[in-house]
């Protein structure tokens, strides 16, 4: 009984800590941390010629107001996307990357950062969710890259 009485106090005191006070949101798991730094060492493994091409854009995160000032004075953009893989293929300059766990979405400054970016037609952008999903679309986009480099040099070879 006395284990009851103790536990509705504590209901109550932390009902009544809490009144009037905005519901704090969720601390996020690093669970979209954790696919994005897999992506990145697969991604290193597997072309390493290529490991210089693909960088993180460290826009996220809590920042006081100082820091913030100063990167945006620096150039940041909100909604910029995780990853860039700056290297072209037959279609595209670069491949822009947005990681994403499977329930997470785009924030409305993503949103318009990829409307604006792919607009012309000039960058491809992706949202990967899974693991499997980013090989795909970075082996998917290299493969038409390697094969214009491998037909260009056949071509070279011919003349």
């Amino acid at each position: 009984m006395t284990a009851i009485k103790t536990k509705s106090r504590i209901e109550l005191m932390r009902a009544l800590a809490n009144a009037g006070v905005e519901k704090m949101r969720k601390h996020p798991s690093d669970e979209e941390h954790r696919l994005q730094v897999a992506c990145v060492r697969w991604f290193r493994l597997q072309y390493p010629e290529l490991a210089h091409a693909l960088f993180a854009v460290p826009n996220g995160g809590r920042r006081d107001a100082t820091t913030g000032s100063k990167l945006k004075a620096e150039g940041a953009l909100a909604g910029v996307s995780d990853l860039i893989l700056l290297k072209s293929n037959d279609k595209y300059g670069a491949l822009l990357i947005e990681m994403k766990t499977v329930k997470g979405r785009q924030s409305d400054s993503q949103k318009y950062w990829e409307q604006k970016i792919t607009k012309s037609g000039e960058y491809r952008y992706v949202v990967c969710r899974t693991f499997d999903e980013f090989k795909d679309e970075v082996s998917c986009y290299l493969s038409t890259s390697l094969l214009t480099n491998k037909k260009k040099r056949w071509d070279a070879k011919e003349r």
